[in-house]
């Protein structure tokens, strides 16, 4: 069984530490942290020649390239937000024009008007009985 000790750090460089540490635990990112400062090779690539870590950086680097371009045809977050807020502006313009539209058609004529539409269809039916010829009669209905 290793030794085990204890050390006391700052609160704020406990917190860098996990932020930043991914998938390691807190001792292995500081032995690999420490042994990238001192020089030292980790255990796992000990083995490893620069040939192997030069062709691991070629295939990172194409990789990198690759997720670039797929980024591409992605949308970004204020894309997105600025859709939605256009799609709510053009949603509040139709509304308010079938609104708008809709109070305009449904209006109710006032009763005059009606009355006297109907007294004019009256006196031109009444005129054109007066008259020999032809004869042209209009029908109305009162609603």
């Amino acid at each position: 069984m290793s030794d085990k000790k204890m050390m006391i750090v700052p609160s704020g460089l406990v917190n860098k530490i996990n932020e930043n540490r991914g998938d390691l635990s807190q001792a292995e990112f500081i032995e690999f942290l420490i042994n990238d400062q001192l020089g030292e090779k980790p255990k796992e690539l000990k083995d490893t020649t620069s040939a192997e870590i030069e062709e691991l950086r070629k295939e990172i680097r194409q990789f990198m390239q690759e997720v670039e371009v797929r980024q591409k045809n992605f949308v970004t977050k204020e894309e997105v937000s600025a859709f939605q807020e256009d799609t709510k502006k053009l949603m509040k313009s139709f509304l308010d024009f079938f609104i708008g539209y809709g109070i305009e058609f449904n209006k109710k004529s006032s009763t005059n008007d009606l009355k006297d539409l109907s007294k004019k269809l009256d006196e031109l039916e009444n005129a054109s009985s007066e008259e020999s010829g032809r004869e042209v009669k209009i029908k109305w209905k009162n609603t």
